[in-house]
């Protein structure tokens, strides 16, 4: 019989093991899954039938995500076995893990996690075999209501089809598609990190359930190396550090996703700003101010109390008119076109704000700068001819990755999201203006030779994007830069331009954000830097330490000095001990620290420490100076001395 694995045909006898053929193929990495006919099988299934074969890996999106989804049936399998009456909700996979919600009166415990945890390794030893099934629903229905499962009777009351797919291990069964792997064997290195809260569907007005996370990988190795990972982010955490450094805070009675802004936070916040206008002024952009609220007919218009109404925030009654907190600053940039005739001699104009929205988020996702409900987003809008966009697309793309590259990131993974071709009818804007944005958005990121992801479907319906994601240092990718065509928007607030035949046309307009909100790119640096921020962003950069009180004037004075030169320096003129205000000035993560003692005051130079490096012995104020100045112009992210 013949047997296509991975394209490559083989001719083989019935029952032929997987595993055999492999010898013959050779596969640069080794597979540790197969699908056959649909269905994931382990390398020792034997082969009865023609039939064609893909091998699955153990690095593959496709493997971990049966592993995971493989891992959570595991874990609600054992809490039914330890904690029998508890309801079963959902355990999808997730990046890097998967997860299952519970319903059960009784908390979960971390001992509860242990023990689950160690009854999962008994299930995987035991080697159950994972078995699909396929129903009846009414037949579903009824074995799930025997089973007291009335979270799973209710899901394929509504999801399930005239034949209801579900998988067995034991004496578990579970509503689901799958696939699954062949048995529980495969699940050997797990680990179960947290519970949380979760309401059932996401309704916060829905039963309370509690969801267990875990994390699972196909390689012990892989799962120490994730472990470690997650340690190093909790030390990373900017809402430990955003306390520690005196950066932020929120608090109740201010209300949950709304940000305080401490005087060190606000001072990076103020760099990060300045630098963000000084480039894009001389990147041809001008920078505009709008209100925090607009009447109801702008959002009517805009189409945002059509589709976007769950996000917005009850209206205020203002001279008898509904006014509401803006989600986003488009509509009043449209505002700022619309204030007078445009001509085709005008564009292209580029609009940009730092602008300060509201939007609704529920409570149990807040999560301190990086998930917020008020945060100040760095937008733009490009508004120009057909004829212009390949250039303003081709502009905005080098802009994005040059301003991303000047805060340190420039391992960035780029995707572009265009239509789904199976549905074209649900997409604002012509056949003509989809192909030329698509064509437009793909020729720049050729003409730069930077690879990207394209994904179909994923376009939103008023035109397609692309999307920068920025790496970490802990290789975490944060989703920051969009460039997002809209044929929606032009179109609602008829937008025209007086074109070279004296006739109305539409002016193309994308949106632009390129750090995202200033809140969540701030938690990201303070993440991504562990707090030690580089020095032309470190909110005091600088911190001159006097030994005594007898050489506290000289620490004035140099720090004058400093201040002058526009460092962001601080005298530290407490009666400490010198070793306790070192250490001090090491944990706030000073860049620099400069010690002066009687040599230092006669000589009139300073005794160097570097934040990390150590002593660097001593330096002349005059080219310290000098060297700081140059640091601080060139946006430095690296001290060298």
């Amino acid at each position: 019989m013949n047997i296509k694995v991975d394209g490559v045909v083989f001719s083989v006898e019935k029952g032929t093991r997987l595993r055999d053929i492999l010898g013959q193929l050779k596969p640069a990495k080794t597979p540790v899954l197969a699908g056959v006919d649909g269905e994931v099988v382990g390398l020792d299934f034997r082969l009865e039938k023609d039939g064609d074969v893909h091998l699955i890996y153990s690095d593959s999106d496709e493997g971990l995500d049966i592993l995971r989804h493989s891992a959570s049936h595991l874990m609600a399998h054992a809490v039914l076995d330890l904690f029998p009456g508890t309801q079963v909700g959902i355990g999808p996979a997730i990046e890097n893990g998967f997860y299952y919600d519970f319903l059960r009166e009784t908390p979960f415990t971390p001992l509860d996690l242990e023990t689950i945890e160690k009854k999962m390794h008994e299930l995987a030893d035991r080697n159950v075999p994972i078995q699909k099934i396929i129903h009846d629903k009414s037949e579903a229905v009824g074995q799930f209501k025997k089973l007291g499962q009335s979270l799973k009777v209710e899901l394929i009351e509504e999801k399930g089809g005239e034949s209801v797919s579900c998988y067995a291990q034991g004496g578990f069964v579970d509503f689901c598609l799958g696939p699954h792997l062949p048995s529980t064997g495969y699940i050997k290195h797990f680990k179960l990190l947290s519970v949380s809260g979760a309401y059932w569907r996401g309704d916060e007005r829905g039963r309370q359930l509690q969801r267990i996370y875990g994390t699972v990988f196909f390689d012990k190795k892989q799962l120490a190396d994730y472990l470690h990972l997650l340690e190093e982010a909790k030390e990373r955490d900017h809402r430990k550090l955003g306390l520690e450094l005196d950066l932020f805070s929120s608090c109740e009675d201010l209300g949950g996703g709304l940000i305080l802004w401490h005087p060190k936070g606000a001072r990076i916040r103020a760099t990060i700003e300045q630098h963000w206008r000084e480039r894009h002024w001389t990147g041809g952009y001008d920078i505009l101010y709008t209100p925090h609220i607009g009447r109801a007919s702008l959002w009517q218009t805009s189409g945002h109390l059509d589709f976007y109404k769950e996000s917005m925030y009850s209206p205020m009654d203002i001279d008898e008119q509904d006014y509401y907190l803006k989600p986003m600053n488009c509509p009043f940039h449209i505002q700022v076109y619309k204030t007078r005739l445009r001509s085709y001699r005008d564009l292209p104009l580029r609009w940009a704000e730092l602008g300060t929205v509201y939007r609704y988020e529920r409570s149990g996702v807040l999560h301190g700068l990086l998930r917020v409900r008020g945060f100040t987003q760095d937008d733009a809008h490009i508004i120009c001819t057909p004829q212009q966009i390949y250039d303003e697309i081709l502009r905005v793309l080098d802009f994005s990755i040059s301003l991303l590259a000047d805060f340190g990131f420039v391992d960035n993974k780029i995707e572009l999201s265009v239509r789904d071709p199976k549905n074209l009818a649900k997409y604002a804007g012509s056949e003509e203006m989809w192909q030329q944005a698509e064509a437009s958005l793909v020729r720049a990121l050729e003409a730069r030779k930077l690879p990207y992801k394209r994904i179909e479907g994923e376009a939103v319906f008023y035109g397609p994007k692309i999307d920068i994601k920025i790496k970490d240092a802990l290789g975490r990718l944060w989703q920051c830069t969009t460039i997002q065509f809209d044929f929606n928007m032009p179109e609602r607030f008829d937008m025209t331009y007086v074109g070279e035949d004296n006739q109305p046309h539409r002016p193309y307009m994308v949106h632009r954000a390129l750090l995202g909100s200033l809140e969540r790119f701030f938690g990201i640096l303070i993440e991504h830097y562990k707090g030690n921020f580089p020095l032309w962003l470190a909110p005091v950069q600088a911190v001159i330490l006097p030994i005594s009180e007898r050489h506290e004037e000289y620490a004035v004075v140099l720090n004058k000095r400093l201040q002058e030169r526009g460092i962001r320096s601080q005298a530290d003129t407490r009666r400490e001990k010198i070793g306790y205000k070192i250490r001090d000035a090491e944990n706030q993560k000073i860049p620099l620290i400069l010690v002066v003692g009687d040599k230092e005051v006669a000589a009139g130079t300073a005794s160097l420490r570097v934040h990390t490096q150590g002593d660097k012995g001593q330096v002349q104020v005059v080219e310290f100076l000098d060297k700081i100045v140059d640091l601080n112009k060139n946006k430095s992210l690296t001290l060298s001395f």
